[in-house]
């Protein structure tokens, strides 16, 4: 499966339409239909659905362009590390990280490596776990920034100081708005939007113990806008973190758990990561600005 064939598959995925992909290639018609006809003999899996003006991809299909794309990405990713120049240090950086006001410690490493390597570039994904480490170990991206327990059999793990305390955002005319804390009884008969990392996080089932299953979660999200949004629409309850929504002169309040609820916050790679020197230096600034912390 060679490389120049997975991009005319991407195109003709993105066109939906061979005409329009073979004049965006600079290849004929017919030229590009053959490629993708022994590009199916070879997987040995039909990958579109033939239409009078359109084509559409199969289950099989969808999945070929899925890891088409990272397959592209990562060799692209490979190609500029190592057309680097040996005598200066530049180059891209790939982060994953889940939303949290914590962020911002991995932008004051950054901006102490940007005067003396100003040619470093950074390049930042937002998800939650399952979405980062998907990335980490697919090799989208060289670190990543999570929460909670750590898998230290498949990552190497720096514990950063900020920590993280979750609570509950809601409106300011919401029956609970008046609270210094929220209390898990306070949320029992509540309609709750969690996201996918709350809703499997051990602590936060911890606080509401034996009553967890019974709660009445109306929704799960993986980022915090759009939840942020329901709950300005006065659909429910959303547990997350503070400082993520900034909401000053909006009708949202963030209130935090009683007891606290504090999560610790993790930069991880896969052990064994072969780094460029962009990612080695953003690292290695890490691990020294951390140490000077303990």
């Amino acid at each position: 499966m060679e490389l120049r064939v997975l991009k005319y598959f991407l195109a003709v995925a993105k066109e939906e339409n061979i005409t329009k992909a073979s004049e965006l290639l600079h290849i004929t018609q017919p030229t590009l239909s053959k490629q993708l006809m022994d590009l199916e003999e070879e997987i040995g899996k039909k990958l579109f659905i033939r239409g009078n003006r359109k084509i559409t991809l199969t289950q099989e299909g969808l999945l070929l362009q899925k890891r088409a794309e990272e397959i592209i990405s990562l060799v692209s990713k490979t190609k500029k590390e190592l057309e680097q120049d040996d005598d200066t240090i530049s180059g891209d950086i790939y982060i994953g990280a889940g939303e949290t006001d914590g962020f911002r410690y991995l932008v004051k490493i950054a901006n102490k490596i940007k005067t003396e390597h100003p040619n470093i570039h950074y390049h930042i994904s937002s998800g939650d776990i399952i979405d980062v480490l998907y990335d980490l170990d697919k090799g989208m991206i060289d670190f990543a920034l999570v929460f909670g327990d750590v898998d230290k059999s498949k990552y190497e793990c720096i514990t950063l100081p900020p920590t993280d305390i979750w609570g509950v955002l809601m409106r300011k005319d919401s029956a609970l708005a008046n609270k210094e804390c929220i209390t898990p009884e306070d949320l029992y008969n509540k309609p709750l939007i969690f996201s996918r990392q709350a809703h499997k996080k051990q602590e936060i089932a911890a606080l509401f113990g034996k009553n967890y299953n019974n709660l009445n979660i109306v929704a799960t999200h993986n980022l915090i806008y759009n939840a942020s949004l329901m709950v300005d629409e006065g659909f429910g309850y959303a547990i997350t973190f503070d400082k993520i929504i900034n909401t000053e002169n909006t009708n949202l309040k963030f209130i935090p758990f009683k007891p606290a609820v504090k999560a610790d916050m993790h930069f991880i790679w896969k052990k064994q990561q072969i780094f460029s020197k962009a990612s080695e230096k953003f690292l290695n600034t890490l691990l020294a600005e951390n140490n000077s912390l303990i």
